[in-house]
């Protein structure tokens, strides 16, 4: 096998971080610790070198990282704020140092971190641009070929001869993309600064990232938008509190970070807690049947457990309202559409089934269940009973951001006649 682009090798990076200083609770406590306070700072002087196991003000945000990525691969590194992702990235582009293990890199990095990374807020685009190319080892003739390029693919024409400092963030990281991305680095890395563009530019990036993969150079992707990362990568690294948690295929990334290591609430139990219980009815659960993370060709099994506590048999009914991760109301699901179910026993069970193909990837929550009595008086309200994940199914899906306009997606059946 040939010799891989980037080999990172038990990797460690540690940062002390700030304590809050100890207050006096007494008048002569305060005195003391003024004249305590010469030394004390010298001491705290003394041990900023001093980065000790024990010392509880010490924070790994990375820990024994290792991977490999061979020349023309697409990474994609994954992983919730403060996983250490940023942290990774910046000791790739060299930026800051590794405090244990080895990187070592073949070829020229561009890297797009921040917004304005790189740039000079006093030179003007054009300077940037020319700035940029230099750093990264070309001549004046090979950026002016490139330069019409940039300008074109960035959209920042009217404004090429404006210092960068008047730029809105949005057309720093448009320029910036275009800047890394045109200047033909062997290795290109692109952190979550894309999610400040527009939609319609987005797309560009990524497209523009798969033809440098083509082209045989390299890419490091960080991106929330698991579609994109999905679309456009070729193998993942999940990181979870500084830790890799899976290195492989991209699916099988996808999944771990969506299934294990989301933020997912798939059951609610009362536990005995008051507020799921009142003279009415007693709620005892609320629960996702699906043992795997949910794709969007998947049936989503919802389930409901409830005791009615009154001695008369009125009309029974369990209400959800579904909303997505923009907290936009997707539909309200009742049973009272379907069943006419009365309380022969004290205990009911209600069971619903969302049907595959009908929502988009993202994620999803139960913003309010309702118990509700004669289609009309509510009985019981929880807030924020459930939430789940929806990930590609790898089939029917089109276009990067793998989303179209809308809260839905049915599987509509379509015919022609001529």
């Amino acid at each position: 096998m040939a010799e891989p682009v980037i080999r990172v090798e038990q990797l460690g990076k540690k940062y002390r971080i700030g304590k809050a200083e100890k207050k006096a609770d007494t008048i002569a406590g305060a005195i003391l610790n003024g004249l305590k306070s010469p030394w004390t700072n010298l001491k705290q002087i003394q041990n900023l070198s001093k980065l000790d196991e024990d010392d509880d003000s010490i924070f790994w945000a990375l820990r024994d990282v290792s991977f490999e990525v061979q020349e023309g691969e697409v990474l994609g590194i994954i992983g919730h704020n403060g996983a250490g992702k940023s942290t990774l990235l910046k000791i790739l582009s060299q930026i800051t140092e590794p405090s244990l293990g080895e990187v070592r890199i073949h070829g020229r990095v561009a890297a797009l971190l921040e917004v304005g990374t790189g740039f000079h807020p006093e030179l003007t685009g054009r300077e940037n641009i020319y700035m940029n190319g230099t750093i990264l080892g070309m001549t004046k003739k090979e950026i002016n070929r490139k330069l019409d390029e940039i300008v074109d693919f960035s959209g920042v024409e009217k404004y090429l001869d404006t210092p960068v400092k008047f730029y809105s963030s949005g057309m720093r990281v448009r320029l910036g993309f275009a800047v890394a991305a045109h200047l033909e680095p062997e290795i290109l890395i692109i952190d979550e600064v894309l999610s400040v563009g527009d939609a319609e530019f987005q797309k560009k990036c990524l497209g523009k990232m798969e033809d440098v993969s083509k082209n045989g150079r390299t890419v490091l992707f960080v991106s929330h938008n698991m579609t994109a990362v999905q679309n456009l990568c070729h193998k993942g690294v999940v990181l979870k509190n500084g830790i890799v948690k899976y290195n492989g295929p991209i699916e099988e990334a996808v999944h771990a970070y969506l299934g294990e290591y989301s933020n997912q609430k798939k059951e609610l139990l009362a536990n005995g807690q008051q507020e799921f219980e009142n003279d009415h009815i007693r709620f005892i659960s609320a629960r996702i049947l699906n043992q795997k993370t949910i794709e969007t060709t998947d049936d989503i099994n919802l389930k409901f457990s409830f005791e009615y506590k009154g001695t008369d048999t009125p009309l029974l009914d369990v209400t959800y309202h579904l909303v997505d991760e923009m907290n936009t109301l997707v539909f309200v699901g009742t049973s009272g559409y379907e069943l006419n179910v009365r309380p022969i026993q004290k205990q009911l069970t209600f069971q619903c089934i969302i049907p595959g193909n009908l929502l988009y990837e993202g994620n999803y929550k139960l913003a309010r269940l309702l118990f509700v009595r004669d289609k009309g008086f509510m009985l019981l309200n929880i807030n924020d009973a459930l939430s789940f994940d929806v990930i590609p199914s790898g089939t029917g899906n089109f276009g990067w951001m793998g989303k179209r306009q809308g809260v839905v997606k049915p599987k509509l059946k379509w015919t022609s006649h001529t």
